[in-house]
């Protein structure tokens, strides 16, 4: 299927695929001591808590043409953070009349009216390494939609909404619409790879490698930061503070911290 930007596919029908986009990111930090890693969890807790999160997926449901329907957001103890919005592509016209009562549900055929919610989440786990000074942040968002609204949109400001060394990203055209003629389609746009929806700036500044399966419409993509300057991952104060030999001592734990994550396994110590 080829289609020009300015084509519209003709449907019978609700266009009921639904394009799913997973953002995971990873920010590395060396806290040598308790008193540093509990600043930098409290850090990351106050700079990425659930109010900020919901501002980040406000701005992601208008990037992608969404009406929010709900939103339920939670700081946790002793930290993370949790934002959950149901959106659809339009505000809502008719109200559901089943009500929480103990009674059967609905039949299929009188919910078509729902197909059209989606959701976004984002979730946030701070955590630290017990005994080799390394803490790390990930925040996993995901972008769920139906209908003719594109999850990839969002993915420029998504990144540029993080500070992060590491990123994951998967998406994925799940289920068929049909069009005017009632052929089944599985995906309604030409996709190559997710570093397609990544500007050139961004590209430059890390390497990336793409794992997609096109007959299933499942597309992974990696993406570790190039340049490594010690500076960024130290939490209150720099490397003129250190010795070479911890320089050298702690550059290699974070760039194999880093190295593992990216690649998805653990190296053997030598």
């Amino acid at each position: 299927m080829e289609l020009t930007p300015e084509q519209r596919i003709e449907l019978h029908g609700f266009n009921n695929l639904t394009k799913s986009l997973s953002f995971n990111m990873y920010d590395i930090c060396y806290t040598k001591t308790k008193e540093e890693r509990e600043a930098y969890i409290e850090y990351i807790d106050e700079e990425y808590s659930a109010e900020r999160l919901t501002k980040i997926l406000n701005s992601v449901s208008d990037i992608i043409g969404a009406h929010v329907l709900n939103i339920a957001q939670q700081d946790y103890e002793p930290q993370g953070a949790s934002v959950t919005m149901l959106v659809s592509e339009g505000p809502v016209v008719e109200v559901p009349t089943e009500s929480y009562n103990e009674s059967p549900g609905p039949l299929p055929g009188s919910v078509v009216m729902q197909l059209d919610k989606s959701h976004i989440t984002v979730h946030t786990y701070p955590e630290y390494h017990p005994s080799e000074g390394i803490s790390t942040f990930r925040a996993d968002i995901d972008v769920s939609t139906c209908g003719e609204i594109s999850p990839l949109k969002a993915l420029n400001f998504l990144i540029h909404s993080f500070d992060t060394d590491i990123m994951t990203i998967d998406y994925r055209v799940r289920g068929f619409t049909r069009d005017k003629d009632g052929h089944k389609l599985f995906i309604d746009h030409n996709i190559s790879s997710i570093q397609n929806y990544i500007p050139e700036e961004v590209k430059n500044e890390f390497d990336m490698i793409d794992v997609n399966i096109y007959q299933s419409h499942i597309f992974h993509t990696k993406c570790r930061i190039r340049d490594f300057d010690l500076n960024n991952y130290l939490f209150g104060y720099t490397k003129e503070k250190l010795d070479l030999e911890e320089v050298e001592e702690i550059t290699e734990r974070l760039t194999t911290e880093m190295d593992e994550i990216f690649y998805g396994t653990n190296f053997e110590s030598i």
